[in-house]
Order: structure tokens, then C-alpha cells, then sequence
């Protein structure tokens, strides 16, 4: 395939071989480091992937990860995401489209997780993204190179970095691909399934409000 795969990485031993493993004889996949302290890079490397070392932060992370492969189509994912039942069909079939190259597409959101309010929230992400043009980066990006360089790419964000790329990319060229993005559910079950989001809507209300990113992230913790 003609994609390669973005992972950013820190610390993400105990959850990454499930993502590495529905990625299993899929195009090049690149793991850019932000300096893990675990075992992360040894476990990519053994999954057959580039490791590239990256300055800490996603969005630094994820424009190393994409200097780091010339491939025409580029699948960023995070650490954390397991992709679903039918994905890859799903991928060819969008990338197989001429008018693809102008667009991006991303995946559904779906927690690992049984909690009720798991689902009260992937209903609410499926909202904003197709009603705001604003997936979040747990539900992955898919996009051509072409397309990716033309809007400047990612910047190198300490946090909010999706958000700002999928702003430029635009609501009328995003697209919802029939495939799950199936993401850990730490945060959530951490922090409380209604204090996590209200949390996630407070930084993007100040993000909004031109609060500097690397403020917000001190809050988004």
C-alpha cells in the first residue's frame, strides 16, 4: 500500500503492540519517539517499524514522523488506537478515489470500554466531527501527502495540534470512513466519564479564545 502510518510515541509499552498488530503487513508504519523511557521503541522495532526519535510533544512527533517517509498517503494514529473490523477496506476505498487526494478522512470513535457513558461520548464525537469538522486525533487522519504539504502540515503544538490541522483542512473535506478507531478508554476511567470531557471542552474553549497551547496543556494534564 501506498500509505505509511504516523505513530507519535512516549512511554506507550503497554498499549502500543495492539495498535502495531491490526497494522500487521499494512504499508510502512513510523513510529516518532519523544524519548520513552520503557520499552516502546524495542517493541516497535521488533513489529518491523521505523523508529525516529522526535522532540516531546504530539504534534512535533507527528511532523518528524511524516519527514520521515516519502510515501503519497500518510495514516496518522495514535499510540493508544486500535483500528477496527474492516479498516483496511475502508482505506482502500477512500485513497482508490481521484477526488480522495483533495480530501481527509478519519474514523469512528469507539472507547475500549463497556461503561455506558463510553457510548454517550462517541455519540458526542461523531456529532463534532461531522457537524463542527473537528475529529480529534484518537479517531485518526487519513490524507495525501499532496494535500498534507499544500496546508503546511502539522505544527509542532505541544497540544491542540489536531485541532488546528483539521480547522485547515476544512468541514466540506473531511470524511467519515465506515471503520473504528477503538481508543483507550485511561483518561476517561481516571479522571471521571463527565470531569474528562468537561476538562477536554474547557482547552478547546480557551484554545478558541487564543490562549497559547502550551498553557492549555498544564490544564489538559
Amino acid at each position: 500500500m501506498p500509505v505509511a502510518v504516523i505513530i507519535p510515541t512516549l512511554n506507550a509499552a503497554p498499549l502500543l503492540p495492539a495498535t502495531l498488530a491490526a497494522l500487521d503487513g499494512f504499508g510502512r508504519v513510523v513510529v516518532a519517539d519523544g524519548g520513552s523511557a520503557d520499552s516502546t521503541r524495542d517493541l516497535a522495532r521488533a513489529a518491523g517499524a521505523l523508529v525516529v526519535k522526535a522532540p516531546r510533544g504530539r504534534g512535533p512527533q507527528l511532523v518528524a514522523g511524516a519527514a520521515a517517509t516519502d510515501a503519497p498517503w500518510l495514516l496518522f494514529l495514535h499510540a493508544d488506537t486500535r483500528l477496527g473490523v474492516g479498516w483496511r477496506d475502508a482505506v482502500e476505498r477512500f485513497i482508490a478515489k481521484p477526488e480522495s487526494t483533495d480530501r481527509a478522512a478519519y474514523f469512528r470513535l469507539r472507547f475500549a470500554s463497556e461503561h455506558p457513558s463510553a457510548r454517550r461520548i462517541e455519540r458526542l464525537a461523531a456529532w463534532r466531527a461531522r457537524r463542527l469538522g473537528l475529529p480529534y486525533g484518537d479517531q485518526g487522519l487519513l490524507i495525501a501527502r499532496s494535500l498534507y504539504e499544500a496546508l503546511g502540515g502539522y505544527r509542532p503544538l505541544p497540544l491542540m495540534e489536531d485541532v488546528d490541522f483539521v480547522r485547515r483542512i476544512g468541514r466540506n473535506r473531511l470524511v467519515e470512513l465506515p471503520a473504528e478507531a477503538v481508543t483507550a478508554a485511561t483518561r476517561y476511567e481516571r479522571d471521571g466519564w463527565w470531569a474528562r470531557p468537561a476538562r477536554n471542552l474547557a482547552c478547546l474553549s480557551l484554545y478558541f479564545a487564543g490562549v497559547p497551547p502550551r498553557l492549555i496543556k498544564r490544564m489538559y494534564g
